[in-house]
């Protein structure tokens, strides 16, 4: 059940696998095992192995980070390994971070590294339903949060001095918050933009462009509208880009890339997304502060876990099935 893919700098690909391996697979097709900690991680559900980033100077260091789940306290660990001549070494884990979770879902999970060289992880609320811990409005805690850390030492993160609750009240470790399960985000490698598809409750979900400091409402907000009240204080929240209705058009938002190919040129400079229930992929054009066209560009008949984009700049679907697959969006 595949939960990533990343294109090496030197060809072929990385794929993480929920149950907690990472397959490289070659320009060929050929398939080989590049980690396995399945006796690390726990899977099932929304829990795995979710994330995974090269560092910025993997092509030297052969460091990459990842995101999983462990139990026994339940938790979300971002760790990282290295790796030389297209293996990683499974006892060079350093982890950097662990964060508890109270319940097995919401799990957030996506990783990536910004061109400002930080780390972006992605935490959802903890889980259950409705957040019961109210932990999306609670900047005391990582948990409903999506966090930017300064991971060049490998054995402790540091906190970049520009984050917003550095000296202020709130965990200092926070870029934006008030999100309840941000499964894929993905910076606009033109513009830098970070893109979000945060898994709304049961009515709404959500497509939100993250900036710093931002509080994206969740659990007063579900999407544009207020969460199981008639009226609430929209005060300081920022609103979706986008929603749309659940279940009329799917169940859970997965959230893509902005288009920046050369295959398809209509569709360069629009964010693609799908749910993972319809099989409907769509993109949506964003400019000054609103979206200016919408359309579905395709229907599958898959599950669609997450997105991958080339060197080139080309998107690819991911199947969460057990066998999987990773299908290229063409024309």
């Amino acid at each position: 059940m595949p939960t990533n893919a990343i294109e090496l700098p030197s060809g072929g690909w990385l794929v993480t696998e929920q149950g907690g391996r990472i397959v490289a697979a070659g320009a060929d097709g050929s398939t080989r095992t590049f980690l396995d900690i399945r006796d690390r991680v726990s899977a099932g559900g929304e829990m795995g192995l979710l994330g995974l980033a090269l560092a910025p100077d993997f092509e030297r260091s052969g460091v990459f980070w990842i995101d999983y789940t462990a139990a026994a306290p339940r938790r979300t660990v971002v760790s990282s390994f290295t790796s030389a001549g297209g293996q990683a070494d499974p006892a060079s884990e350093r982890v950097v971070i662990e964060v508890e979770q109270p319940f097995a879902n919401h799990n957030g999970g996506q990783i990536a590294f910004g061109r400002d060289g930080y780390l972006y992880v992605a935490l959802g609320d903890g889980g259950s339903g409705g957040d019961p811990q109210g932990n999306g409005q609670n900047t005391s805690t990582l948990l409903g949060s999506l966090l930017r850390l300064d991971v060049s030492d490998r054995a402790r993160y540091q906190v970049p001095a520009d984050n917003p609750f550095v000296g202020q009240d709130g965990r200092p470790e926070i870029w934006a918050y008030g999100l309840r399960n941000p499964w894929r985000f993905s910076f606009d490698r033109a513009t830098s933009r970070l893109w979000a598809g945060d898994v709304g409750q049961n009515a709404w979900e959500e497509i939100d462009v993250i900036t710093r400091g931002g509080n994206y409402g969740w659990n007063v907000l579900e999407g544009a509208h207020c969460f199981r009240a008639e009226s609430c204080d929209q005060s300081g929240k920022i609103p979706p880009v986008f929603e749309y209705p659940n279940p009329a058009q799917g169940c859970s938002v997965t959230g893509g890339f902005v288009y920046r190919g050369s295959a398809m040129p209509e569709l360069v400079g629009a964010y693609v997304y799908a749910d993972y229930c319809s099989g409907s992929i769509w993109a949506l054009r964003y400019a000054d502060g609103r979206v200016t066209a919408q359309a579905q560009i395709a229907k599958v008949d898959i599950h669609i876990s997450s997105f991958a984009q080339d060197r080139a700049g080309e998107i690819y679907a991911l199947e969460h099935a057990t066998a999987g697959g990773i299908y290229r969006i063409v024309r």
